[in-house]
């Protein structure tokens, strides 16, 4: 394949957390290393300071439009800045919901080939006018990529040319391999890596502590990631008198994010679509806590299906399912050694590698 000048456009990137973020970023790291000319547009979203290093460490170029309040003129900056850059480039990609409205609207002006990254909440809005507006931008691209066969059911009515390739995991995120575990003798000890919203739902493990805590006296839940809801999550805690079983750490380094994986027994993330339509896509975090040899449970009707082997690498309940979870816990208890060499296994099979091969033999075609 020629060489291939490709512009993507997002709305999440590191260094703060987030899945759109972190796709976006491999995106591009690996469609470098296959040889293609990346630029990448994102906006600022924390200190001016720190993004410009991180900027300048990656292997594409990234161009960010800077933080300002009101927060609209930014939009306005962004699609100035898409269409100088758009002429440039041979391919326009797509991620998140601000750029897919953008770069559809831009391909009224430009005949570029376009793909667009379908993670979930994009396209699964609860309002008709924002749905309705969505289904009208995907009509721009050539091709729709979904990060989930789950996600996949949003857009296959309305689109012709829906790939769906999962997402992956970075192998050298962590310090060294994993090998195959034990459980600990405070079994269970459970784990959520991610932003602490409805979503993500922390709530409906918390919600389900005084049932788990009869079957195990000893389990303790940590909560890792951005505090967005975390009075909502403690004071349900406090309400149902679980508090002394659960620990809030918020936003923590990696290595620190690794130690106490390390530490755990199972990641659990009992997600949930919420009223607006947010949906979880797929759970990169997962197949993170895999490799470190950790069993998952993962909510049913979600991306989730796609992120976690049932019985292999973890178990999928229904998030309220608490009879289920404590089973699925039971399970994983007796069998913890096979689930964790099987979580592991899971995990090598999805790295950002593989999945951005298949992204590059879509942009080929």
């Amino acid at each position: 394949m020629p060489k291939k000048s490709i512009l993507i456009l997002t709305t999440e990137f590191p260094p703060l957390p987030g899945g759109i973020g972190v796709h976006a970023q491999q995106m591009a790291k690996h469609l470098s290393a296959f040889g293609c000319e990346v630029t990448l547009i994102a906006d600022q979203r924390t200190d001016a300071a720190s993004e410009a290093v991180f900027d300048v460490q990656q292997q594409f170029t990234v161009k960010r439009v800077a933080m300002q309040k009101p927060r609209w003129p930014m939009y306005f900056k962004r699609l100035k800045l898409l269409f100088k850059l758009a002429k440039q480039h041979d391919v326009l990609i797509a991620s998140g919901k601000f750029a897919l409205w953008a770069v559809a609207w831009m391909r009224l002006w430009y005949r570029k080939k376009t793909l667009a990254v379908i993670h979930g909440s994009e396209v699964n809005f609860k309002s008709p006018i924002l749905n309705y507006s969505i289904r009208l931008a995907l009509r721009h691209f050539d091709t729709l990529i979904a990060v989930s066969r789950h996600t996949a059911t949003f857009v296959k009515p309305h689109h012709s040319n829906v790939v769906v390739i999962p997402n992956g995991f970075d192998p050298e995120k962590w310090s060294k391999p994993a090998v195959a575990k034990q459980p600990s003798a405070s079994y269970p000890i459970l784990i959520t890596v991610g932003n602490i919203t409805e979503r993500k739902g922390q709530a409906n493990v918390v919600r389900q502590l005084p049932a788990l805590l009869k079957a195990f006296p000893s389990l303790h839940y940590h909560c890792v990631g951005i505090p967005t809801e975390v009075e909502q999550l403690t004071s349900l805690a406090n309400s149902l008198g679980v508090e002394k079983h659960l620990t809030v750490h918020g936003r923590l380094p990696d290595e620190q994010v690794e130690a106490l994986l390390r530490q755990s027994d199972v990641f659990v993330m009992l997600s949930t679509t919420t009223k607006t339509g947010d949906v979880e896509g797929f759970g990169i975090a997962v197949l993170e806590a895999n490799a470190l040899g950790l069993p998952a449970i993962g909510s049913l009707n979600s991306g989730l299906e796609d992120a976690i082997a049932h019985l292999k690498s973890g178990c999928l309940i229904a998030a309220n399912d608490t009879e289920n979870f404590i089973s699925a816990l039971q399970d994983i208890k007796v069998q913890y050694n096979t689930y964790s060499k099987q979580a592991i296994s899971w995990a090598n099979r999805h790295h950002w590698q593989t999945t951005f091969e298949a992204y590059y033999q879509s942009i080929a075609l």
